[in-house]
């Protein structure tokens, strides 16, 4: 069973090894969910570097130059992401293998993303392992690398390896280390800022495992100024209230009560921070009878009140 919150999980040393051509969509979205969590967790939980082979700058392929804070042989940590992008086999050197090996032996997790795996792999990092890539190399990424499991998938989780296809995958596998390692509560939170599919109705959820959990997750987020009870969020999802409370404690840890809950009170921050909306009308948008009960609710859940929290910026 996923946890819902671990409010007193240790932070997390995340780099990024860059190489020029690297993409800087696939970058964005693998620190912008660490920034957002950082936010909402009101404390650091994720620090991170952008590190390159000989600690000098990486040039995006649109010519974003990103300055490096170091260089990879003097950094450890827990979690290093190979991103180099396109160009990638000028960067399949015999040098840059020897700097990921090493790398293995201080970092806990290594990670492929877009076209890292490529380089994990010549690396022999991901000999026996499972793993994908840009879904464009894959092909010719089995056919180097017949040792690797290669997988038709968007991420894949193997051990201590990760591999994802690219920048949309890069956001959905960062989701998912924020919920593993700081609960589902915070997962989403950042998939509600950023309107991913979990956390609107607009789309298909993806970031939640369980069709009928997303679909759950889709009907409370579309009714969020007049709540259903879980009895027909559980209708409209396809199962019986039993059901859906024993699939959503599994999946995100908690009960559709406390899930409908957040979310209403994930929309009534939002309103305090972004609107100048008294807090009796943000209660009423967020389905609370009275400003009373949104306050309460709200420091229970925040640890703070909507007035306290707008006087603070």
């Amino acid at each position: 069973m996923r946890s819902w919150t671990k409010d007193a999980a240790a932070v997390q040393q995340l780099d990024v090894l860059l190489f020029d051509a690297f993409s800087a969509h696939c970058l964005a979205n693998t620190v912008e969910p660490l920034r957002a969590a950082n936010t909402f967790a009101g404390r650091q939980v994720y620090a991170w570097r952008f590190l390159t082979l000989d600690g000098g700058p990486a040039v995006s392929s649109s010519g974003m130059e990103v300055r490096a804070h170091g260089k990879l042989g003097d950094c450890s940590g827990d979690l290093l992401i190979a991103m180099p992008s396109y160009d990638f086999l000028r960067h399949a050197t015999v040098a840059t293998a020897r700097a990921l090996k090493s790398a293995a032996r201080r970092y806990t997790v290594l990670a492929g993303f877009d076209t890292g795996a490529w380089l994990l792999a010549q690396a022999g990092l991901l000999d026996g392992r499972r793993a994908t890539i840009h879904w464009e190399e894959l092909s010719r990424f089995t056919e180097a690398f017949p040792e690797v499991q290669t997988e038709r998938a968007r991420q894949v989780r193997d051990g201590d390896r990760v591999t994802c296809t690219g920048a949309l995958a890069a956001f959905d596998t960062m989701m998912e280390l924020i919920g593993d390692q700081h609960g589902a509560a915070l997962r989403l939170e950042v998939a509600a800022l950023f309107m991913a599919p979990e956390a609107t109705e607009t789309q298909d959820p993806i970031l939640v495992r369980g069709k009928s959990v997303a679909r759950a997750v889709a009907v409370m987020q579309a009714n969020l100024e007049s709540p259903l009870p879980i009895a027909a969020v559980a209708r409209k999802a396809g199962r019986s209230q039993k059901d859906l409370e024993t699939r959503m404690k599994a999946e995100l840890g908690a009960t559709p009560q406390a899930v409908y809950r957040r979310l209403r009170l994930i929309q009534a921050r939002k309103l305090v921070l972004e609107t100048v909306l008294s807090v009796s009308e943000i209660a009423l948008r967020c389905g609370y009878d009275d400003p009373s009960a949104l306050t309460r609710a709200f420091k229970a859940e925040f640890g703070n009140t909507p007035r306290s929290l707008r006087s603070s910026g």
